[in-house]
């Protein structure tokens, strides 16, 4: 019998005995979609329009904050990007798909200092799971933000978190899977605010859950999308007019529809990089079936989904 064969089959055996997801690769590591929405998750608090009671009238359709899994097989561990105020659910999500029997959380990434990006770190405390010592990978101001307010200090001082600092553009390697942070403009009251580019053994991935108009980063989207696999980009507000009464070019996040213009040149191939992610609860994206969504996959593009596996 083929080698490679026999060692999936012992694999899913001794999955299947033991209780692990037999969904985790045997070899590749991946991300792993948790979340989709804006921070504030879907449907958003207080909101009881209509575009938000089918969330509130069926839990089948909430929507947590943004979040991705990076699941590795061989060295058996798992990481976090972003610890939102869905992290009980998610973490849920990542025990399902990457049990801990197996997989060691081995750290989590966060990108700034809003709400949606790491209020969860709160359930590690000792008032909830009590952890010891979890990597948090963090950028200065951001370390700073955690170690000098409550109650984010607490798990400093406790030791529930230990904060691994992270600079601009410096690549962190954790076995085969590197993590490079990169500065991105965004409202920076607390923190910095970066992306990440997350490299495997066989594809690369870019992070953006959060940046300010494309033309304010000097960056070409365009090029940097050729560069990898997998391009998730803040997809926040699909276009100008979507919450009334607000004037939203005080919001700075790219509109899908202005991202999509950035990207018109690219090909087909190119396009079906792109991942829309870190949408907020008007955002019609949400709905697979809107006129907007199928504009976005007519044009070449995606739109992420909870449970969507990207191989690395």
């Amino acid at each position: 019998m083929n080698v490679r064969i026999l060692k999936g089959m012992l694999v899913f055996a001794i999955c299947a005995v033991s209780g692990f997801s037999v969904l985790a690769d045997n070899e590749n590591p991946y991300l792993y979609i948790l979340g989709v929405a804006q921070d504030a998750g879907y449907p958003q608090a207080g909101c009881y329009a209509a575009h938000c009671m089918p969330g509130w009238n069926d839990a089948g359709h909430r929507l947590g904050a943004v979040s991705l899994g990076l699941i590795d097989p061989i060295s058996n561990q798992k990481y976090l990007f972003e610890a939102t105020p869905n992290f009980p659910e998610q973490l849920f999500t990542l025990q399902t798909e990457a049990p801990d029997e197996r997989y060691a959380l081995a750290g989590i990434f966060l990108t700034h200092a809003h709400i949606g990006h790491y209020a969860g770190l709160m359930f590690l405390g000792h008032e909830v799971m009590g952890v010891s010592e979890i990597p948090v990978y963090a950028m200065p101001r951001m370390s700073q933000f955690l170690t000098k307010n409550g109650p984010w200090s607490q798990l400093v001082e406790f030791r529930n978190i230990i904060l691994r600092p992270l600079q601009d553009n410096q690549t962190q390697t954790l076995g085969r899977i590197r993590v490079t942070p990169f500065l991105v403009p965004h409202r920076d009251e607390f923190s910095e605010t970066v992306g990440y580019r997350i490299d495997g053994p066989n594809k690369s991935a870019i992070f953006i859950p959060d940046i300010d108009k494309w033309s304010d980063w000097q960056t070409d989207l365009s090029e940097l999308v050729k560069t990898v696999d997998y391009a998730l980009l803040d997809a926040t507000f699909f276009a100008d007019g979507e919450l009334p009464g607000r004037d939203m070019s005080k919001i700075r996040h790219p509109f899908v529809t202005e991202s999509m213009e950035v990207l018109k040149n690219l090909s087909r191939e190119e396009r079906k990089k792109v991942w829309f992610i870190h949408m907020n609860h008007t955002n019609p994206l949400l709905n697979p079936d809107s006129n907007e969504s199928q504009r976005v996959r007519s044009e070449g593009f995606n739109i992420a989904t909870q449970g969507k596996r990207l191989d690395l």
